[in-house]
């Protein structure tokens, strides 16, 4: 396969088109992840992020900032996929980990071990110990973005890492849980990018919401389930309660054969 574009050059980290040329090249979830967190195409995004490793929070002072874009985490025979927003300016954009750090992040990995697809009910850092079992989290935006909301220019930008991800992902892949209305609505065009067809009208989002996507050649059918997003917004007003939560992710563990309590 020719690696370069019409004009002859590879595009670079800074380059808008970097993630559209490499993303669909890469073998495997670790090559994606080490060219994802390298990539500079979004200059708004980039210095967002940098500002905020620059500019900590008080209480983080002492720790050393990420300051890049977040790869997904967990296994890459994940039978689950759980797709949220973006990463927190002081979440996952200073841990260095997928829903890391953060009131949402507590939040969702309460539930998970719950179910019993995280080895423990938090998430603190990369070194604390934690597994997830049969589950990998990703998002369609991977910078911490402003205000946490990205522009669709920077989300479509993005998009090939999420569409490679998930055809990475589809031979074991069964289930993906969508964490609110943006990552819905920016996963459908991604699955079509994937391989994956999407009826049209396009699906609703809604909590609880369950679309099932036909078998591709390469892979079986695949069932799209909707939860609010465990924003503190949502939980502190009980949109989305613990239980609420819980269900959705034990269906999804059980679409996808995952064993739980």
């Amino acid at each position: 396969m020719d690696d370069t574009e019409p004009g002859g050059a590879v595009p670079g980290p800074g380059d808008r088109e970097f993630p559209a040329h490499h993303a669909p090249r890469c073998a495997g979830l670790g090559e994606l992840d080490a060219l994802l967190t390298g990539c500079r195409a979004c200059p708004r995004l980039v210095a967002w992020r940098e500002e905020a490793a620059a500019v900590k929070r008080a209480a983080f002072q002492d720790q050393d900032y990420w300051g890049r874009p977040v790869p997904g985490f967990g296994p890459s025979d994940a039978a689950v996929a759980v797709v949220g927003l973006a990463p927190a300016a002081h979440g996952g954009n200073r841990t260095g980990r997928m829903f890391t750090g953060d009131a949402a992040g507590d939040f969702l990995f309460a539930a998970l071990h719950a179910v019993g697809l995280a080895s423990q009910p938090t998430s603190e850092h990369t070194g604390d110990g934690l597994t997830l079992h049969g589950v990998r989290l990703t998002s369609p935006v991977h910078c911490a973005p402003p205000a946490n909301r990205p522009t669709p220019g920077e989300r479509d930008t993005c998009r090939p890492w999420l569409a490679a991800e998930l055809d990475l992902l589809s031979p074991g892949l069964r289930a993906v849980v969508v964490l609110g209305g943006f990552g819905w609505q920016a996963l459908l065009p991604a699955l079509v990018e994937a391989g994956r067809h999407v009826p049209r009208p396009r699906p609703a989002f809604g909590h609880g919401a369950h679309v099932v996507l036909p078998a591709t050649e390469g892979g079986q059918e695949l069932h799209l389930l909707g939860s609010y997003h465990p924003s503190q917004r949502n939980t502190f007003t009980g949109r989305l309660t613990m239980p609420m939560l819980i269900d959705v992710l034990r269906e999804a563990a059980a679409l996808g054969g995952i064993p739980v309590p």
